[in-house]
């Protein structure tokens, strides 16, 4: 079996034997029943795909849709004018890049269809190209545009100055203002169009790009497209039975054994009130392909205007995971950097975990193991600013509650801590403090991804700090700030947080330990079996 990994065009994947996934019955509904959409996916997400499967749609290549849904739905395969514009592998850092981009395109257009003198800006130059298409066709024209925001994340919150005509522009508000110029084309030239699709990461409601055209119908959130990229259960039990098998075989486990890893590890995506799991395609794809469950989507690169927002936000992840909220908090990307949510969820770190009907909000979580992971490795890295490594501490914390070394243990939080520059912990403030400590340990444990770790666990008299469970301990933690660590033992007896695990065979550690506002690391440590 052939895996498409980093193969994105829709021709190449049925000419040479690449394994298919099928949504061609969703393409055929939503050409069918609607003219301008929109869709928001994270990246790597398969849009770029949809993209191309749409332009051979449309460009009536019917040979290479044999065997599919859409072979028995689509009677006539009309051949349409398709205008493709790709801003994927462009990077728009440098003043003038996105309006060289867009002439580059137009201009190969012009050759074709011809050009009006009298028509100077990118945007009337495109309208002329789709009338003319339009004209000798004798059918309207597709256009499909990939990644239509990345001209502006690119240079998002980056203040890069670029000058037209003697004019001082911010660049992310110049090329804003080209996006919103050339978008608006599709409003004057709705007679010329049969259908427009644009896709990207986030959806820019608030700063106008879309303001000088009729509004897209936006169905990032749609039900019957929530499927539309990704891979849902049914389809990874469905195409990929036989890798399946193959790494069960490989790991010494079931097959089921094997389907919840993977589901643990890129699952947990959802994008409408249904609720429909959706896997990660590119994890997946390359899971199958290197017989190896590992953090692949994480390690294609975190988005660099996402970890400039996190800079700059006062907001942290405890504050931002496990909650509920209205759809307009996180849907449409509102451009202030003191509120990076809406990017965060849009970028794919978090996803919708639950519906309320009654008050119709949603609850936002990570949405499997390999990108809380990757993410809290990432936000923890840019807030403590440690000497250490990260991801090697990690590592070796992880094997040290493995062993049940509780000593080891104070050992590696002491000289974490320790490593942590004065200048990153450096807080006015006892709330200050305070909010520093918590969101400390915060950090720590949910990068400890391997095991089961509780944060705040509610319990019948209280919240726990922190408990992690592996297969031989259960360790139970109690934090203090400029405390005594005995205090921190004696309540985790006295709210008896050790009581859920009596019965437990697991050998169980209360640990009480205090983290000092003036050495920024472990004073005091007791352990207690």
């Amino acid at each position: 079996m052939k895996f498409p990994v980093g193969v994105q065009t829709f021709e190449q994947i049925r000419e040479d034997g690449y394994v298919y996934v099928d949504k061609t019955d969703l393409i055929y509904r939503l050409v069918s029943t609607g003219k301008i959409y929109f869709l928001s996916r994270p990246r790597r997400f398969g849009k770029s795909l949809l993209v191309s499967t749409l332009k051979n749609y449309f460009q009536g290549r019917k040979e290479l849709f044999q065997g599919l849904a859409i072979e028995k739905l689509e009677k006539d395969w009309l051949e349409y004018p398709v205008f493709h514009i790709d801003f994927n592998s462009v990077n728009f850092l440098n003043p003038g890049t996105l309006d060289s981009t867009l002439d580059v395109y137009v201009s190969d257009w012009e050759k074709t269809y011809g050009s009006d003198p009298k028509r100077m800006d990118i945007g009337s130059r495109f309208a002329y190209v789709l009338a003319q298409a339009h004209k000798r066709h004798g059918r309207r024209c597709v256009v499909l545009v990939d990644e239509y925001d990345k001209p502006i994340l690119d240079v998002l919150d980056m203040d890069i100055k670029t000058h037209i005509q003697g004019t001082e522009y911010r660049l992310e508000d110049w090329n804003r203002s080209v996006l919103k110029s050339f978008y608006s084309v599709f409003k004057g030239a709705d007679a010329d169009l049969q259908f427009v699709l644009l896709t990207g990461v986030t959806k820019f409601s608030q700063v106008s790009v879309f303001s000088g055209f009729n509004q897209p119908l936006d169905i990032s959130m749609d039900k019957r497209y929530e499927a539309l990229c990704g891979i849902t259960q049914e389809e990874l039990e469905s195409y990929f039975a036989e890798p399946i098998r193959e790494l069960a075989g490989q790991e010494g486990i079931s097959e089921a054994e094997m389907l919840q890893r993977l589901k643990n590890h890129y699952d947990g995506y959802h994008f409408s009130t249904k609720l429909t799991d959706i896997y990660n395609p590119y994890s997946l794809l390359s899971a199958f392909a290197q017989q190896e469950i590992l953090d692949y989507w994480f390690r294609t690169g975190t988005p660099t205007y996402l970890l400039r927002l996190l800079a700059h936000s006062h907001e942290n992840l405890n504050e931002m995971t496990g909650r509920y909220y209205e759809p307009s908090e996180f849907v449409d990307y509102k451009a202030d950097v003191e509120k990076p949510l809406p990017m965060i969820y849009q970028s794919g770190y978090l996803t919708i975990k639950e519906y309320d009907p009654d008050f119709g909000t949603f609850l936002l979580d990570f949405p499997n193991k390999e990108v809380k992971k990757g993410f809290v490795s990432l936000v923890a890295a840019g807030y403590l600013k440690p000497e250490e490594d990260m991801n090697v501490w990690v590592r070796t914390l992880v094997q040290t509650l493995r062993k049940g070394e509780p000593d080891t243990l104070r050992d590696l939080f002491t000289s974490f801590l320790a490593s942590i520059p004065y200048t990153a912990r450096r807080k006015e403030g006892q709330k200050e403090r305070e909010s520093y400590f918590n969101y400390t340990f915060y950090l720590i444990f949910r990068m400890v991804s391997v095991y089961a770790t509780y944060i705040e666990k509610e319990q019948s008299q209280g919240r726990s700090d922190c408990i992690v469970e592996t297969p031989q301990y259960v360790y139970i933690f109690e934090f203090k700030l400029d405390g005594r660590a005995d205090e921190a033992l004696k309540q985790i007896e006295d709210k008896g947080y050790a009581k859920p695990y009596a019965a437990d065979k697991r050998k169980l550690f209360k640990i009480g330990a205090t983290f000092s506002s003036q050495t920024g690391t472990i004073e005091e440590w007791m352990t207690k079996e």
